[in-house]
C-alpha cells in the first residue's frame, strides 16, 4: 500500500494513536482489549492496513506492507512522541489505568533486552496466532474511536 503523505498531516491529534496489524489475531485481539479497558476514550485505533495507519507507520520510517512493530503517535507526550516496539507496549499499558498500568513494572528491564522479545513475537505472530484474510471490523459502538 503506498501511503498518502497529505494524510498525516490531517489526522487528529487530540488523542494517542495506536497504530495495529489489522489482520493479525494478536494484534486485533490488542485492539479489542483496549477498546474494553480504555474506559476513558483515552486511545483512537487505526489499522496499518487503512490511510491513516499506513502514514503514522510511513511518518515513523516503517512500511506498512512488512509491519513488524506496535506504534502509538501520542501527541501529548513529548511533543507528539512516536513509541515503538516494547515501548509503545508499556506506554499503553500506561494509560489504561489500575490493574493494567501495574505493568509498567517491566520498564526496569532495559528496552536492549525488552524489543528482541517483541521482535520474537512480532516476526512469529501469524505463525503463532494467526492472520485473518480481511481485517478486523469493529462493532458500531466501538467505529468511533478508530480512524
Amino acid at each position: 500500500m503506498a501511503a498518502d503523505p497529505s494524510a498525516f498531516a490531517t489526522l487528529p491529534r487530540d488523542k494517542p494513536i495506536i497504530v495495529f496489524d489489522g489482520v493479525c489475531v494478536l494484534c486485533t485481539a490488542n485492539a479489542r482489549f483496549v477498546l474494553k479497558n480504555d474506559r476513558e476514550g483515552r486511545f483512537r485505533l487505526a489499522a496499518m492496513q487503512d490511510d491513516a495507519g499506513a502514514a503514522i507507520m510511513v511518518h515513523a520510517g516503517l512500511d506498512p506492507d512488512d509491519p513488524t512493530s506496535f506504534i502509538i503517535l501520542d501527541p501529548e507526550s513529548e511533543g507528539g512522541r512516536i513509541w515503538m516496539n516494547s515501548d509503545a507496549v508499556l506506554h499503553m499499558w500506561s494509560q489504561l489505568g489500575l490493574p493494567w498500568r501495574a505493568a509498567v513494572i517491566f520498564r526496569i528491564v532495559p528496552r536492549f533486552l525488552r524489543d528482541p522479545v517483541y521482535k520474537l513475537i512480532a516476526r512469529n505472530r501469524y505463525k503463532w496466532f494467526g492472520k485473518r484474510e480481511e481485517c478486523w471490523v469493529p462493532s458500531p459502538e466501538q467505529a468511533a474511536r478508530i480512524l
